[in-house]
C-alpha cells in the first residue's frame, strides 16, 4: 500500500494549505505518540522559516495528547536534532522543516530511536492512525522548552572534534547558512577550529531562507571565495543536513564529487569498510568508475538520504549520499550532515595537503542531464505500466554503457 501524506523525506506542503497546517501537524503528532512502542520524550527542532513556531506547537500539543511527552529544541539543524535523539536515547525526534525548499513550504519528519529515519512501513502506519481531529489545547508549556545550549552544544562539540584544535589557523573559508538552521553552528565550529570565516547567507527573518542562497544556488559563494581569495566555500541548505562546497578557484563540487573524493581517500588509508560506497539512482556513472579504478565498488540505491542509510546499515558500509549533497558519515551521524561532511572533506585536505581543486579530479563525470516537472498528482511508477515497460527495455538496452 502506498503512503498519501508522506514523501521521500517526510511530510511537506505550502503552509496554510490541506498538508502543512496547525490541524494536520496536531494530527500527525498525535498519531507519531500512538505508533510509538513506548512512550517517552520526543525532541522537536526546527529551521528558521515563520512558520515553524506555530507548526512546532501544533504536533507538540497532539503529542500530548497521544500521551508522548516532548521537548521543544528550537532551532537547530535536522542532523543536531538526529544525534540529540541518539545521545539521549529518546523515544522519538521530529524536525518542523522543508529543507531546500522555498520559505512559503513547510514540512515534518521524523527521525526513531537512535536517531534514524523512519521506514515506509512505520511512516504508513502513522498515517494509518492519524485521527480526525485533536482537541485544542493550551499554549505550549515553558517547561516543555528545552534551554537553547542542551543539543546543540553537545552537537557542535562532537563535530569539532573530528579536527586537531587549532587545525584552521590561518584559513579563510566563507561559509553559506541558507539563512537557516545552520547559521550559528557551522561558523561557531570553524572559529572554534581557528578558521577566519566571512558569512553569507547569515541573517535568518523567517522569510528569506534559502532564498537564493545555500546549497541550491551557490552562485554567489563562489563569486565570493575568489574575491575573498579564501581556501573553500561551504553552503548548506535550510536545515542543514547537505554540504555544497566552492573550491579556491570558484568551482563548485556537487555531492557525487565530495563523496568521490572522501571514498578514494578512505580507501587509499584503508579506513573504507568493504571498500564500499553507496549512492543513489541520480549519481553520476563517473562516481562507479572512479571507485572500481581504485578497488572499490559503488552500490546504487532508490533517491532519498533514508534509502541510502537502509542500504548502508544492510551492506555495513559508512559512507554513502546523494549528488544532491546528503552525505551520511556512519561513524559520525546517522543521517546526512553538512557540517561533519565538509569537515571530512578539510580532513583530507589536510591530510594531502592538496587544495580542493586538485582533490576533485578524482571523479571525472559522464555526461548526464536531469530535469524536473511539476505534476498535479505524483503517481507511484507502479501504476504506470507504459512508462515502467518503457524504462526497462532501456535499461536493458543500455545494459552497463
Amino acid at each position: 500500500m502506498e503512503r498519501r501524506f508522506f514523501g521521500t523525506d517526510g511530510v511537506r506542503g505550502v503552509y496554510g494549505g490541506p498538508l502543512m497546517n496547525e490541524a494536520f501537524a496536531a494530527r500527525l503528532g498525535f498519531a507519531a505518540a500512538a505508533w510509538l512502542p513506548q512512550k517517552g520524550r520526543v525532541l522537536i527542532g526546527r529551521d528558521t522559516r515563520s512558520s515553524g513556531p506555530a507548526l512546532e506547537a501544533a504536533v507538540a500539543r497532539g503529542l500530548v495528547a497521544g500521551g508522548a511527552d516532548p521537548l521543544l529544541l528550537g532551532v537547530l539543524p535536522t542532523p543536531a536534532v538526529a544525534r540529540a535523539v541518539r545521545t539521549q536515547r529518546a523515544a522519538l525526534g521530529v524536525v518542523i522543516t522543508a529543507s531546500h525548499n522555498p520559505a512559503e513550504d513547510n514540512g515534518i519528519k521524523f527521525f526513531g530511536p537512535g536517531g534514524l529515519k523512519l521506514t515506509d512501513a512505520e511512516e504508513l502506519r502513522i498515517e494509518h492512525l492519524l485521527p480526525d481531529t485533536v482537541a485544542e489545547g493550551r499554549e505550549v508549556a515553558p517547561s516543555l522548552r528545552a534551554p537553547p545550549p542542551l543539543s546543540v552544544g553537545d552537537y557542535m562539540a562532537a563535530a569539532q572534534s573530528l579536527l586537531p584544535s587549532d587545525a584552521l589557523a590561518g584559513w579563510r573559508i566563507v561559509v553559506d547558512t541558507a539563512h537557516g538552521a545552520t547559521c550559528a553552528t557551522t561558523p561557531v565550529v570553524l572559529r572554534g577550529l581557528g578558521a577566519e570565516v566571512i558569512g553569507i547567507g547569515d541573517a535568518p527573518d523567517g522569510r528569506n531562507i534559502n532564498g537564493g542562497v545555500g546549497s541550491e544556488h551557490p552562485e554567489q559563494l563562489a563569486a565570493r571565495v575568489r574575491a575573498e581569495g579564501a581556501r573553500l566555500g561551504i553552503a548548506h541548505d535550510g536545515d542543514g543536513d547537505r554540504t555544497v562546497l566552492v573550491d579556491e578557484k570558484g568551482g563548485v563540487l556537487d555531492g557525487d564529487e565530495i563523496l568521490t573524493l572522501l571514498a578514494l581517500h578512505a580507501i587509499a588509508q584503508g579506513r573504507l569498510v568493504g571498500n564500499l560506497l553507496v549512492v543513489t539512482q541520480q549519481s553520476n556513472l563517473g562516481v562507479d568508475a572512479a571507485l572500481a579504478a581504485a578497488g572499490g565498488r559503488a552500490v546504487r540505491t532508490a533517491v532519498g538520504d533514508r534509502y541510502v542509510i537502509e542500504r548502508m546499515l544492510a551492506e555495513g558500509a559508512t559512507l554513502g549520499g546523494e549528488s544532491s549533497g546528503h552525505i551520511i558519515c556512519a561513524d559520525v551521524s546517522p543521517t546526512g550532515d553538512g557540517l561533519v561532511a565538509a569537515l571530512k572533506v578539510i580532513g583530507v585536505m589536510l591530510a594531502t595537503g592538496r587544495p580542493l581543486s586538485e582533490l576533485r579530479r578524482s571523479l571525472s563525470k559522464f555526461p548526464q542531464a536531469g530535469a524536473a516537472l511539476k505534476v498535479g498528482e505524483k503517481i507511484p511508477l507502479a501504476a504506470l505500466p507504459k512508462l515502467s515497460a518503457a524504462m526497462r527495455a532501456l535499461e536493458a538496452e543500455l545494459g552497463a554503457q
